[in-house]
């Protein structure tokens, strides 16, 4: 795995051991390339990081901030290394929480210290529905308000899903779809906040 294009873009990248599913280079390159000039001076949220490989990528193609959010120690231990390695944290301001998702969107609820704040792209990889317990983590995910206020008008949400995974909106629905691609067994999700 590597960050595919930018200032850091052909660096190979560490992957934690056994926690982690990464996102693949082809399904990064078809999201950033979908993105286009949005990464450009972005402040963006990293949910479910892993690696750390769509928040890196973002940082290598220009985006002002990332905030990091990851439940796994090890993991958290290897975006740190990737940062370190990529060198791209001295352009941009980063942040990286070892906590799990729910509790960071609670204190996102909070307004972090009574300050919203606000992204203009919001990246989740959630685990892959293979149980009633990740199945619920994704419903969760889709029905948390704090998410849907913590992103700009005019920002997106990226959310990576298997394709047997159906998104289970609430109602009425807090998001509605731009547009959805596949890849394999991978579907990139698009979404904005329902008007």
């Amino acid at each position: 795995m590597r960050v595919i294009a930018g200032k850091a873009g052909g660096l190979p990248l560490n992957v934690p051991a056994s926690v982690t599913r990464p996102t693949t280079d082809r399904v990064r390159e078809a999201l950033f390339s979908s993105l286009g000039d949005l990464v450009i001076d972005a402040d963006v949220l990293d949910l479910y990081s892993g690696s750390g490989a769509l928040g890196l990528e973002a940082l290598s193609r220009g985006a002002r901030s990332v905030i990091f959010v990851e439940e796994n120690a090890g993991a958290c231990e290897t975006i740190r290394k990737n940062l370190a390695k990529t060198r791209l944290e001295t352009d941009a301001q980063v942040t990286v929480r070892h906590t799990s998702v729910s509790h960071f969107l609670e204190t996102l609820s909070k307004g972090m210290g009574g300050t919203q704040p606000g992204f203009d792209l919001i990246f989740a990889d959630p685990p892959y529905a293979r149980d009633a317990t990740t199945r619920r983590e994704l419903t969760a995910l889709l029905s948390q308000t704090p998410l849907v206020t913590a992103l700009r008008p005019e920002g997106v949400f990226a959310l990576e899903a298997r394709d047997r995974d159906p998104l289970a909106f609430t109602d009425p629905p807090l998001w509605q779809s731009l547009r959805e691609r596949r890849y394999g067994d991978t579907w990139l999700h698009y979404l904005t906040p329902a008007a």
